[in-house]
């Protein structure tokens, strides 16, 4: 029996965005504790919020993390691409549509 779900290396392909890009969060954004000065649970990012990726990093050689410059609240909070859509490519679908396109022939 299997304990975990295993997940795709993120970093075997392009990252999805590019520092300078505006994205908007796709989901609240709780402080899992690695989020300094701020108490555990309070929200970092609520979705609808718009920012611009600053930088790219990666975690546990598996994932992307994106440094997103949220200009209202003026902070900078790591996210995963499942938690942000692009902006400026208005033509990509988010991840909610692709799944959802996946199952029907054309």
């Amino acid at each position: 029996m299997w304990l975990a779900r295993e997940q795709e290396v993120e970093i075997r392909r392009p990252p999805q965005f590019q520092p300078g890009e505006r994205v908007r969060a796709t989901r609240h954004i709780k402080n899992d504790g690695t989020y300094p000065g701020r108490e555990i649970g309070e929200n970092l990012v609520r979705k609808g919020e718009e920012g611009y990726v600053r930088d790219i990093g990666t975690f546990l050689q598996q994932f992307f993390i994106y440094a997103v410059e949220w200009i209202d609240r003026g902070t900078v909070v790591g996210m995963r691409a499942r938690e942000l859509t692009s902006l400026d490519k208005a033509d990509a679908p988010c991840s909610v549509e692709e799944n959802a396109n996946k199952g029907t022939a054309a």
